[in-house]
């Protein structure tokens, strides 16, 4: 939570490239504490290892996304933007294969398993310093033209790159003159206000879906459906590499189907399937083939999980606000979806214990609340500048405040008629 609330510090002060080579040094710090924590015989560096850990991660899961959003064409903007969670849950995957008692998860070399971060880092030192800074951040914030065209060219691997560098002066213009803008503008204005809680809905629907119940406690849910321990922890790596997979399926799709249709069909499938695992749990006592029934349960709620829930809310923020406000808005709704990561994270084993198989019920509940949601409010992006996105929130805002202004005149001129009745 805190290092996604500072993403967009980082974002503004180093740039999107520059933050995300910047972050790799608490990577380092977190790598160091984690790996000789054993050796020092130190439980508080494991703590402190975590907590930096964490900032580590909440910076890369705000500046990240808002990286790939800004380099990216739009006809490809929705297969980058899942490219995030693509690695995501390929970290995902790794983590739990090396975590296995037959890999590195025993009581001798654990510490390489949570020192292993440290390879991802020398990885993206190795590459991303090759890649330029986004476009956008050079033009409009550093106002650096020359580099931006430079960048652009370098990121098309073309010359023919006249058309987008225009419409991206036109929005350092727009940039330019906008009115000067705060975070609590985002809150205040019709036109922000409403893409915010957009946003914000699909970071809770995503973690409010109960993945990370799935996730964190997946071997014990296994083992509830009457798998031995060590088929409990293969069963759980089989349901990460089902999720990269996905994840991958679902990228090749975000410019095709759409955002919207893939959230939707995404949100009704977790609804179904949740539905699913909590009566084969409650039943299964009944009847032991239902063991199987949540197996499946839970292998289908995670292909509808990374068919759009699990992509889609990192990217779609970026999309649906101008360069001004963009980063603070990134800011607020990672920190909102690490925020309800916690949560989830915290009540999921007093929800077991209190309410035991039923302790899915609640995210079945909030499930089909954000269906519904996403269904009445949650617009195309699919195909769209991102200025025609912010534009069409502004048009929205103007009928809303239109509707508000003949109300109240309409209101004034029905009592100023009953006034001048009561006085004839």
């Amino acid at each position: 939570m805190l290092g996604g609330v500072t993403a967009g510090l980082w974002a503004n002060r180093y740039g999107r490239r520059g933050a995300l080579l910047r972050n790799n040094s608490t990577a380092v710090v977190a790598a160091a504490l984690l790996g000789f924590a054993k050796m020092s015989k130190s439980y508080e560096m494991l703590i402190v290892g975590r907590f930096v850990s964490g900032i580590n991660a909440g910076v890369n899961s705000g500046v990240g996304p808002l990286y790939l959003a800004e380099i990216s064409p739009v006809s490809l903007r929705g297969l980058v933007g899942t490219l995030n969670q693509l690695a995501i849950t390929l970290g995902v995957l790794v983590a739990e294969a090396i975590g296995l008692s037959i890999a590195l998860g025993t009581d001798e070399l654990w510490p390489l398993c949570v020192g292993f971060t440290i390879i991802p880092v020398l990885f993206q030192l190795s590459t991303l310093t090759c890649c330029p800074e986004t476009p956008h951040h050079l033009m409009l914030t550093l106002n650096d033209d020359d580099e931006a065209e430079k960048a652009l060219v370098w990121l098309r691997g073309t010359e023919d790159i006249g058309e987008e560098l225009e419409e991206i002066r036109v929005d350092k213009v727009e940039h330019r003159n906008a009115v000067k803008f705060s975070v609590a503008d985002l809150f205040k204005n019709a036109e922000l206000r409403w893409p915010l809680i957009i946003s914000l809905m699909l970071q809770l629907s995503q973690q409010f879906s109960g993945i990370n119940a799935v996730i964190y406690y997946s071997t014990s849910i296994f083992e509830e459906a009457n798998l031995s321990e060590a088929a409990s922890q293969y069963a759980t790596v089989g349901v990460g590499l089902v999720n990269v997979i996905m994840t991958f399926f679902s990228a090749l799709l975000m410019d095709k189907l759409g955002r919207r249709v893939l959230m939707i069909t995404g949100l009704a499938g977790l609804f179904a399937f949740s539905s699913v695992l909590v009566t084969a749990l409650v039943f299964q006592g009944s009847a032991s083939w239902l063991s199987y029934v949540c197996i499946v349960a839970v292998v289908f709620y995670i292909i509808f999980f990374a068919t759009g829930p699990g992509a889609i809310p990192w990217f779609y923020v970026a999309e649906l606000f101008a360069q001004g406000p963009r980063t603070a808005a990134v800011s607020i709704s990672v920190l909102v979806n690490w925020f309800a990561n916690f949560i989830v994270g915290v009540i999921f084993p007093e929800l077991e214990s209190s309410l035991g198989v039923y302790s899915f019920l609640p995210f079945v509940v909030m499930l089909l609340g954000f269906l519904i949601f996403t269904v009445a409010f949650v617009p195309e992006t699919k195909g769209k500048r991102i200025e025609d996105i912010t534009l069409l929130f502004k048009t929205s805002a103007s009928n809303e405040s239109s509707k508000v202004d003949l109300t109240y005149r309409q209101i004034s001129e029905d009592v100023s008629s009953s006034v001048q009745s009561s006085g004839r």
